[in-house]
C-alpha cells in the first residue's frame, strides 16, 4: 500500500504531520516507510510537546550549516539558486530523508511525545512531497 502525501511549509522549521499519516494507515501490523522526495528538506521523528524544542533545533542546525553569505561558507560554489540553496542539500545530507516506524494494529508504534515532521530547510515556503509506504505483516 502506497500513497504520497503533499506538505506546504512556512519556509524554514519543522512542520507536523502525524496526523495525516496516521490517518492513512490500515488497522493491521506491519511497517510504515516514509520518503521525503527533494533534495533540501529531511523528516525526522522529534518531540511535539514543547515548541521550544523544535525552536532550539532550527537554531543550532542554522548556526552549524548557516547560509552561504556567511563568511565560514565563502568557498561554497553552488550559490545562484540563492544563499539559503546550498545549506539546505548540506542540512538535508546531515538529516534523515526517510524513516521507518513498527504499526500495530494500525497504530504507529511511536513514543508519548514524539511526532513526525517535514523540516524545511530552504528560506521561503514550499510544497514536499512525502512518499508514505506500508507493509502489513
Amino acid at each position: 500500500m502506497q500513497t504520497t502525501i503533499t506538505i506546504r511549509t512556512g519556509g524554514p522549521g519543522l512542520t507536523e504531520f502525524t496526523d495525516r499519516v496516521a490517518a492513512w494507515l490500515p488497522s493491521e501490523d506491519g511497517l510504515l516507510t516514509l520518503f521525503v522526495r527533494h533534495t533540501s528538506c529531511s523528516i525526522l521523528i522529534q518531540e511535539n510537546a514543547d515548541p521550544e524544542v523544535q525552536a532550539d533545533l532550527q537554531t543550532w542546525l542554522h548556526r552549524t550549516v548557516p547560509p552561504t553569505t556567511d563568511p565560514a561558507m565563502a568557498d561554497l560554489t553552488h550559490t545562484y539558486e540563492g544563499p539559503d540553496d546550498m545549506p539546505g542539500h548540506i542540512k538535508a545530507a546531515l538529516l534523515p530523508v526517510s524513516l521507518q516506524i513498527p504499526v500495530a494494529a494500525g497504530r504507529m508504534r511511536l513514543g508519548t511525545w514524539q511526532g513526525i515532521y517535514l523540516w524545511e530547510h530552504r528560506d521561503r515556503p514550499h510544497r514536499r512531497e512525502v512518499v508514505l509506504h506500508f507493509r502489513a505483516d
